[in-house]
């Protein structure tokens, strides 16, 4: 966040949504937390996000958002539109009681989408999925 100017020395606004679009930059950033728990998440929060493959991840939209909505469509046309994907993940929310880092995983781009409120997504990584993050992302990758 420190480097879209978002965060700094001066200003710590509060976060609390995992998704976030800086205009100015032209990118928008998705905070995923891959295994959620009912302690952090409320049930309309606890989204599928994980990993298909090394390079495909399955990502759903916060509850709220529609197909037609401008949010929707900016992830939908980002490349048209000259727009930046980037993905930030982490296992847990909490780890030992401290909260736990965000790792990232590059920019990605639209694949496909299907469902309303919300929308699930499928993303191309632009680089495969680090390896110490493959055993969590998804159970199934061999």
């Amino acid at each position: 966040m420190a480097a879209f100017g978002y965060y700094n020395e001066e200003k710590a606004p509060e976060f609390r949504e995992g998704v976030r679009y800086f205009a100015d930059k032209g990118t928008d950033i998705f905070f995923i937390t891959l295994n959620k728990s009912d302690k952090d998440f409320s049930p309309s929060t606890l989204y599928e996000d994980y990993a298909i493959n090394e390079r495909l991840f399955h990502w759903q939209t916060q509850s709220r958002t529609t197909e037609g909505s401008n949010t929707a469509q900016r992830y939908i046309h980002h490349r048209r539109m000259g727009k930046r994907i980037a993905l930030f993940v982490r296992e847990y929310k909490k780890d030992n009681g401290y909260t736990s880092p965000f790792v990232y995983l590059g920019e990605a781009e639209y694949v496909r989408h299907e469902g309303d409120r919300p929308i699930s997504f499928i993303w191309r990584l632009k680089e495969e999925l680090p390896p110490m993050l493959v055993p969590v992302a998804n159970k199934c990758i061999v």
